[in-house]
C-alpha cells in the first residue's frame, strides 16, 4: 500500500506533513509527499478576512483530493473551514502540541503587560487583533503574513517589536528561544483546532487507506476535543476572518470541559462560556456552547461582524 500525502509547501506544512509519514512508515505504509500551492500561499500581502475565510488554504488540495492526484492532505486543523465541501470528511487527528499563543522577539525583556507602553505587535489573525484591542489597547497591531521564517524577517526589517503566533508552529520549527512569553489561555484563548494536525480526505478513498491512517495517526483524546470544538464552530458558522475561539479540554475520563465565545472587532465585547458533560457527547457539548453564545449576544456580534466585513 502507498499513500500520497497532499501539503501547502511551507517549511511547517511539510514538517507536519512528514510528521505523518513517519507515523505511516512506522507500521510499513509506504508515502510519496506532493506539494500544492494555495490561494492563501500565493496571496501574501493581504489580510487573510480580505481574501474570504472559505478553503483559503484548502481549496487547491480538495480539488487534487476529488481527482485522485492525492489520497489524504495534511492540514494545520485551525485552518479548516468549519463545513467542509460536500465528499470531503476529517478522518484523523495527530496529537495536539500546546495550544497557547506566544509572543516572539529578538528583544529578551519585552512583556506584554496590561497598561504597558505603545508596541507595534506583528499578527494577521483578527481574534488575536481584537483580543489585544479588549485587553492591550497600547499596543499597535500591524498586519504581518507569510510563513514563520518571513515573519521574523520583516520583524527584524522593523516592521513590528514581536510577533503574536501559536505556541505549536513556533515550537515545530524550532524557534523556542526567541519566545518570549506565554499567553494565557483565558485571554488569548486559541483558535479552534490550534495546536493539531487533520487528515482530509475525499469520500472515493478506498477503505483500507483511510483505515490504515486512523490507525496510524488518529490521537484519540484530540480527537474527542477537536469534536467538540468543530461542532462549536460550526453552529456559528466561524471561520479564518471571525474572532471566534473555543479550547476543549479532557478534566477525565468522565469530564470534558469547553470554554469559548465570540469577541467584537474594536475588542469592546466579549462573550465567553464554558460547559461541560461527558466526552462521549464532545460534539453535543460544543453544540450547547455555541447556543448558550448565541443566546449571550454572540448573534449580534457575528452579525455586526459580518456586516462590518461584507461577508
Amino acid at each position: 500500500m502507498k499513500i500520497r500525502i497532499g501539503t501547502r509547501g511551507s517549511k511547517l506544512a511539510l514538517w507536519q506533513a512528514h510528521r505523518v509519514a513517519e507515523l505511516l512508515g512506522q507500521e510499513g505504509v509506504e508515502t510519496e509527499i506532493i506539494t500544492i500551492e494555495t490561494k492563501g500561499d500565493k496571496i501574501q500581502e493581504v489580510s487573510i478576512a480580505k481574501i474570504g475565510s472559505k478553503g483559503v488554504f484548502t481549496e487547491e488540495i480538495e480539488e487534487q483530493l476529488a481527482l485522485g492526484n492525492i489520497d489524504i492532505a495534511v492540514h494545520s486543523a485551525k485552518d479548516m473551514q468549519s463545513e467542509l465541501p460536500a465528499g470531503f470528511e476529517l478522518i484523523a487527528f495527530g496529537e495536539r502540541e500546546k495550544e497557547n499563543d506566544v509572543i516572539v522577539s529578538h528583544n529578551k525583556d519585552f512583556r506584554l503587560t496590561e497598561g504597558g507602553k505603545p508596541v507595534k505587535l506583528g499578527t494577521s489573525s483578527t481574534r488575536r487583533v481584537a483580543t489585544l484591542r479588549k485587553y492591550y489597547p497600547q499596543v499597535e497591531p500591524v498586519s504581518i503574513r507569510g510563513n514563520l521564517q518571513t515573519r521574523i524577517r520583516k520583524m527584524e526589517e522593523g516592521a513590528c517589536d514581536a510577533l503574536l503566533l501559536a505556541y505549536a508552529g513556533v515550537h515545530r520549527m524550532e524557534y523556542d528561544d526567541m519566545i518570549v512569553q506565554h499567553l494565557s489561555l483565558e485571554q488569548f484563548t486559541p483558535a479552534v483546532g490550534q495546536g493539531a494536525i487533520a487528515i482530509e480526505v475525499h469520500q472515493t478513498l478506498e477503505a483500507a487507506k483511510k483505515e490504515a491512517v486512523r490507525r496510524c495517526v488518529n490521537h484519540s483524546p484530540t480527537e474527542t476535543r477537536l469534536l467538540a470544538e468543530r461542532a462549536f464552530l460550526y453552529k456559528l458558522q466561524g471561520g479564518c476572518s471571525v474572532p471566534v475561539y473555543a479550547f476543549a479540554q479532557l478534566n477525565s475520563e468522565e469530564e470534558l470541559e469547553i470554554s469559548g465565545g465570540v469577541i467584537a472587532l474594536d475588542g469592546q465585547t466579549r462573550i465567553h462560556i464554558t460547559e461541560k458533560g461527558h466526552p462521549s457527547a464532545a460534539e453535543s457539548i460544543g453544540n450547547r456552547l455555541a447556543e448558550a453564545v448565541i443566546s449571550a449576544g454572540g448573534a449580534k456580534i457575528l452579525k455586526e461582524i459580518k456586516g462590518e466585513q461584507g461577508v
